[in-house]
């Protein structure tokens, strides 16, 4: 097992634990090394001072590391009090409208259109579909965060 220190492009730094150097490469190639804050999937190892012995010294006999005055978040708790509100925010929408999974920009735009009666919905749209319901003055926004069964 191997442990590195993670930021990600939103500047989040966070800790990850990995089975070997190569796992990370492989999991960090496929894109699915995710920031632990924010989700975003833009993450590269961090600066990090791995304790070194001084020559001639046995490793048992090596000084304490001092430690990165850095400071990682817990993975339980939001490293910054914005992030509480922004989960708040999420799970409140959450629970007053209806998931409509893949078909969020149809029923978004039958909504619009008049075609089927408004209602509060969220679900799951592709940026092409994103940006075609924005050009269409359909009003949309973007949840705060990864979805809970993307989160890891």
């Amino acid at each position: 097992m191997i442990r590195y220190t993670l930021k990600c492009a939103e500047g989040h730094r966070f800790e990850s634990w990995f089975q070997s150097a190569d796992a990370y490469d492989t999991l960090q190639g496929k894109r699915l090394v995710a920031c632990a804050i924010c989700g975003a999937t833009d993450v590269q190892k961090a600066m990090m001072a791995p304790p070194v012995p001084k020559k001639g010294r046995a490793a048992e006999e090596a000084p304490a590391p001092v430690p990165v005055p850095t400071p990682t978040p817990s993975l339980s708790e939001p490293a910054h009090p914005a992030e509480a509100l922004l989960r708040q925010m999420r799970e409140h929408v959450e629970k007053k409208s209806t998931y409509v999974g893949g078909s969020f920009a149809k029923e978004a735009r039958a909504m619009h259109l008049g075609d089927v009666p408004e209602r509060p919905i969220h679900g799951e749209a592709n940026a092409d579909e994103a940006k075609s319901l924005i050009e269409d003055g359909v009003p949309i926004l973007p949840l705060p965060g990864p979805p809970p069964e993307k989160a890891n």
